[in-house]
């Protein structure tokens, strides 16, 4: 059979594990020896957790009886021989169902009890609290056991109005979208109130997350799954039945949960098995389906390419039986490779820029780093074959020359004290903005518009001042950040010149790229701030989970800008005191060789020869650094080509150092002697 989307999670999840593997292999020749500092291993750690710990999510979005689990079934789980999540006629998912994978928490369903709603408690509050869930273990060799377990999300119980009104789901103001009421007046609603399965499917242990919804009432209901989970979704997969297009209540979720943006989205127009008529030639049926596409299409105004005719039963049943005609009559296959096509090669992509970008600086780094060391060996090379043939005056100059040469050297360390203490100043005041706190108080803006108006043109308008008051702050930390560049370019100059180091300012961070995470979480959210929204606006409960979602998913943005900075300004950093290190040591090198010379005269051979060994030892080690980069080359190559990565260079800066930055410079601090140790830039 042709390649499924499984197959393709499962390639891009062994391209993930090789390039893990390339990447540990560099930071292991690095810290094997001694060439890696604090800023690169924090790097190295932080792409490891990327690459292994990222999650691929994928929501599936559907009123009742549209045949979203049976797709679900015939997309991941067909390989267990029979169906796993609950399919059948009428309702079966009665929650929202997470399928992934946790290596540290053990294999089970667990469920979340739908009071738990009564709680002011968020449900990511809920997921660090273990007890408050109900837990059953899955037994993986027995499929049917297994099933009989996940069939406890379609568990639901009889309550009063007034109790299913407290849980959320009646509202005797909106009589048309209560659920149907029993003979004695009662409310059927869910018994949980969200599902967790941690499988270690070889698909969910690749990083894919299934999130599985149930209809309209559900999603209305649940403010943290429309506000946090699916717009976090990478992908929302929302299906319809081919017998019925789109109804009211498909309309009204399509209109108030998944119009807005996403990495992709997809229509699945499903069961067109049940299109098949007796009295019809096969032709007819293709044309009835056709139709049914493009009136989806128009609809729900998208390309009508974007819709794909399916049937999952025959779909799952022809992978059960390896039925290749019956799978090619369910069209799933085209469906499938549009969710692969649209997924992955793009989450490809941004892996290799980050890896391949990454690794490209260090190796810029690292091969500063070993042109200063052979300049080092070259020079003490030099010195060494100068003194053959003369006496042990001339080596006595010599020494005292170097201890000279020390001295003045280590005059640097009250430079290096001022640029530090302006750089700190300068990356606190970069940081500042970007905190937690500073975001709160942001958020409370809007929070108080939304809890003192029922209008909601205000509430989506003070919205959309709090989004342009956070790209704002987002470019106030690129400028400060561009300007702690100059100063350092500046700074590194001034050393160069008269301590003879070789410092390179790299490129200057662009933190502007986060501004379209701004952008799209602006677009996902704005939706709940219109007329259709207002009656969930009024309510406090809502509120304030709109408040903890649109904070968490902000805090991931600002957190995440602010690490770059941090990273970016640490990494700029080592190479002072890698270069300031390794020069006390080749001062100490050159004292010690002198004075071995003075004391033996066969030593002088012995010296210049272990000088060669170790300037052949860092051309080894240069020789192995780009070996691991062609093999990450490799692994990382994207479309046939290197990732287009900006090769980091020493370029003019156009942002020019404050007046006081510089001034500060220019001050003969006089704070430490020659043997003061100097911390890290930035510290």
């Amino acid at each position: 059979m042709k390649p499924t989307f499984a197959s393709h999670l499962d390639a891009f999840g062994q391209w993930r594990a090789d390039t893990e593997a390339r990447l540990a292999a560099l930071a292991r020749f690095a810290r094997e020896h001694d060439l890696l500092d604090e800023a690169s291993g924090e790097w190295f750690e932080a792409m490891r957790r990327r690459l292994s710990g990222e999650k691929l999510m994928v929501a599936f979005v559907a009123e009742f009886s549209r045949g979203k689990s049976e797709l679900i079934n015939a997309i991941f789980f067909s390989d267990k021989g029979r169906r796993m999540m609950p399919a059948s006629a009428g309702r079966t998912t009665m929650c929202p169902v997470e399928l992934g994978y946790d290596a540290d928490d053990p294999v089970g369903l667990s469920l979340l009890p739908i009071d738990t709603r009564l709680e002011a408690a968020s449900l990511a509050e809920y997921r660090l609290q273990p007890a408050a869930w109900t837990w059953h273990p899955l037994n993986l060799a027995d499929p049917d056991e297994m099933a009989r377990a996940l069939a406890e999300v379609m568990r639901t119980r009889l309550v009063s109005p007034e109790d299913a009104a407290r849980l959320g789901f009646w509202d005797p103001e909106r009589p048309d979208d209560n659920p149907p009421a029993a003979a004695d007046g009662r409310v059927e609603v869910p018994v949980w109130r969200h599902a967790r399965i941690n499988l270690p499917h070889p698909l969910l242990k690749r990083g894919l997350v299934v999130l599985d919804t149930p209809g309209l009432n559900a999603i209305g209901t649940e403010p943290e799954l429309t506000l946090g989970l699916l717009p976090q979704a990478h992908a929302t997969v929302f299906i319809l039945g081919a017998d019925t297009g789109v109804t009211r209540s498909d309309l009204d979720i399509w209109r108030d949960h998944l119009s807005g943006p996403a990495l992709a989205r997809y229509v699945v127009l499903n069961k067109i098995d049940t299109l098949a008529d007796p009295l019809s030639t096969p032709e007819q049926v293709r044309e009835v389906i056709a139709r049914q596409c493009s009136s989806v299409a128009q609809t729900l105004e998208i390309p009508s390419e974007h819709v794909f005719p399916i049937s999952a039963r025959q779909a799952l049943a022809a992978r059960l039986s390896d039925d290749v005609a019956g799978l090619h009559h369910s069209r799933i296959e085209a469906f499938e490779h549009a969710l692969s096509e649209g997924l992955l090669p793009r989450r490809r992509d941004n892996l290799a820029q980050a890896a391949w970008g990454g690794a490209q600086q260090f190796q810029q780094q690292l091969g500063r780093r070993f042109g200063e060391m052979r300049r080092l060996y070259a020079d003490q090379l030099n010195e060494l074959r100068g003194l053959r043939g003369k006496s042990s005056g001339k080596v006595q100059l010599m020494i005292q020359r170097v201890q000279s040469e020390a001295g003045e050297f280590e005059q640097c360390t009250a430079r290096l004290h001022a640029m530090r203490s302006i750089h700190a100043r300068m990356l606190r005041s970069a940081l500042q903005d970007l905190s937690s706190e500073r975001l709160r108080q942001e958020v409370d803006v809007l929070h108080q518009v939304l809890g003192g108006s029922w209008l909601p043109l205000g509430a989506r308008k003070a919205f959309i001042e709090l989004c342009a008051r956070l790209r704002a702050l987002i470019e106030q930390a690129q400028q400060r950040n561009d300007e702690i560049h100059a100063m350092l370019v500046a700074s590194f100059s001034r050393l160069n010149a008269e301590f003879g180091f070789s410092l390179v300012a790299d490129v200057p961070l662009d933190v502007r790229r986060y501004t379209e995470d701004l952008n799209l979480i602006e677009r996902n959210y704005v939706q709940y701030l219109g007329l259709s929204q207002a009656f969930r606006l009024a309510q406090p409960g809502f509120q304030e989970q709109f408040r903890r979602m649109l904070i968490s998913r902000l805090r991931v943005v600002f957190e995440t800008i602010s690490n770059d900075i941090e990273l970016w300004n640490k990494t700029a950093s080592a190479q002072v005191d890698s270069q300031l290190r390794e020069r006390r040591r080749n001062f100490k090198r050159r004292y010690e060789s002198l004075d071995r010379i003075q004391s033996a005269s066969n030593e002088l051979d012995t010296r210049v020869q272990e000088v060669q060994a170790q300037d052949e030892r860092v051309l080894q080690l240069q020789t192995r650094l780009a070996t691991l980069m062609t093999q990450l080359v490799e692994v990382t190559d994207v479309a046939g080509g290197r990732p287009s990565v900006q090769q980091p260079e020493a370029a003019a800066v156009a942002v020019q150092p404050s007046v006081a930055a510089m001034e500060a410079l220019s001050l003969d601090l006089n704070l430490s002697g020659p043997d003061a140790a100097v911390a890290p830039v930035g510290a």
